[in-house]
């Protein structure tokens, strides 16, 4: 039977948190994407966000960092460090947040929400 937290996150020990001996729930880049993504939905339910392509440009570019990351550390070809995991993984967050937002105001803009 498959744990359902492996679908949120692969939960590696090596590449998780630790605090007091307890395993953060989610692994380092996990940890990043979570809390910028949080941040950034509280930031636009108070704030004005001007939706527009360079805005989303910048979200993907946002991302590609934690792909090479992840992508270079999946093919063996280097190891990563949760340092630089959490980093990639608030970059990643902010960058996926505004493209969930960007598509969001778009369907609300064409479907008259």
């Amino acid at each position: 039977m498959m744990n359902w937290t492996t679908l949120i996150c692969h939960r590696k020990p090596e590449r998780s948190f630790f605090i007091r001996g307890h395993q953060f729930p989610v692994c380092a880049r996990c940890t990043g994407f979570y809390i910028s993504l949080v941040l950034y939905f509280i930031y636009t339910y108070f704030y004005y966000v001007n939706y527009s392509p360079l805005l989303l440009t910048k979200a993907v570019l946002l991302l590609v960092p934690a792909g090479i990351d992840g992508f270079t550390q999946l093919f063996e070809l280097r190891e990563s460090n949760n340092t630089l995991r959490l980093i990639t993984g608030l970059m990643g967050g902010l960058g996926l947040g505004i493209i969930v937002k960007v598509i969001k105001f778009f369907l609300c803009l064409n479907l008259g929400g």
